[in-house]
């Protein structure tokens, strides 16, 4: 299982996070949940207790971003499919090689497939599929957007609308709902109370079949909540099985800098709140909230 903030049973695993890259990612979608989590510690008091590790699979063994930045890959996608189970995060950036990834079929396509796949046999243990910028189109292609809401870059709304109809067309299945957000999280790890439509915290998704309108909306969910904190975390493990993806928690941002936003949100649910407070006091920025889906916002 992966930590949860309030895990008091003995120690807490560090959060393992795999990025998914691609020719021609996006610098700062990358650098930027990359500084964000490295940061994150247990104890602010003690370096040692850091929160995540950090991997890096790729197509090749040297991966180079649009802006010309050169990452190492830790492994490549054959590696990483087989290693997959021991990955509790992986983060797909956006960038113009996002286009290729589309247009060609290429990883990390068949990867996050396979992640989804493996929390829908196992929804015991908490897995968190995160896109940053136009990265939530590669989720988009595959079907791991029907039934939820998203987000993107704003240049891409229209574009992710696109895809997302085209894959619910495909599958027959429940269409998206894309959202003008900085960042949009579902199938959160929160208990909602024995009333859920009186929390003020929550977006309420409904659905009304095909004659639902395809509207784009601006959500109009209280931000900023630290309602988490009177929570107990209790969840049900049939519950989660029912929900989309075996109920795997899926976020999707906005632009480039809504990665520091949502990783961040990570931190929050994965560490502590305090801790993403302090990471974002030690950064000097702003934290700007999105809103959870049918829970609790942090």
């Amino acid at each position: 299982m992966s930590a949860i903030a309030d895990n008091t049973d003995g120690p807490v695993e560090v959060v393992k996070v795999l990025f998914a890259l691609f020719p021609q990612y996006n610098t700062l979608d990358v650098a930027g949940p990359l500084e964000v989590l490295n940061r994150s510690l247990h104890d602010a008091k003690d370096k040692a207790t850091k929160g995540f590790e950090t991997q890096f699979a790729g197509t090749a063994a040297a991966m180079t971003s649009v802006q010309g930045l050169t990452i190492k890959a830790d492994m490549d996608y054959e590696d990483a499919n087989d290693e997959l189970e021991d990955f509790d995060v992986i983060i797909v950036p956006g960038g113009e090689g996002v286009f290729d990834v589309l247009k060609n079929k290429s990883e990390p396509l068949g990867l996050l497939t396979k992640f989804v796949e493996l929390q829908e046999k196992n929804p015991a243990k908490e897995r968190t599929l995160l896109a940053i910028d136009t990265g939530s189109l590669i989720l988009a292609q595959q079907g791991l957007l029907e039934g939820l809401a998203a987000t993107t870059h704003p240049d891409y709304y229209t574009r992710l609308e696109t895809i997302c109809q085209e894959a619910a067309s495909r599958d027959l299945s429940m269409r998206t709902d894309v959202m003008e957000e900085r960042y949009v999280v579902n199938n959160a790890r929160f208990d909602l109370g024995e009333n859920p439509d009186d929390n003020p915290y929550i977006v309420k998704k409904t659905r009304e079949g095909a004659n639902m309108q395809h509207a784009r909306r601006k959500s109009i969910a209280r931000k900023g909540s630290n309602a988490w904190r009177e929570s107990r975390r209790r969840e049900s493990i049939a519950r989660r099985a029912s929900m989309p993806l075996g109920g795997m928690r899926v976020i999707t941002t906005g632009g480039v800098t809504a990665s520091l936003d949502a990783a961040l949100y990570l931190v929050g649910s994965l560490v502590s709140h305090e801790s993403a407070l302090e990471v974002a006091r030690a950064m000097q920025y702003s934290w700007v909230k999105g809103v959870t889906v049918d829970a609790i916002d942090v």
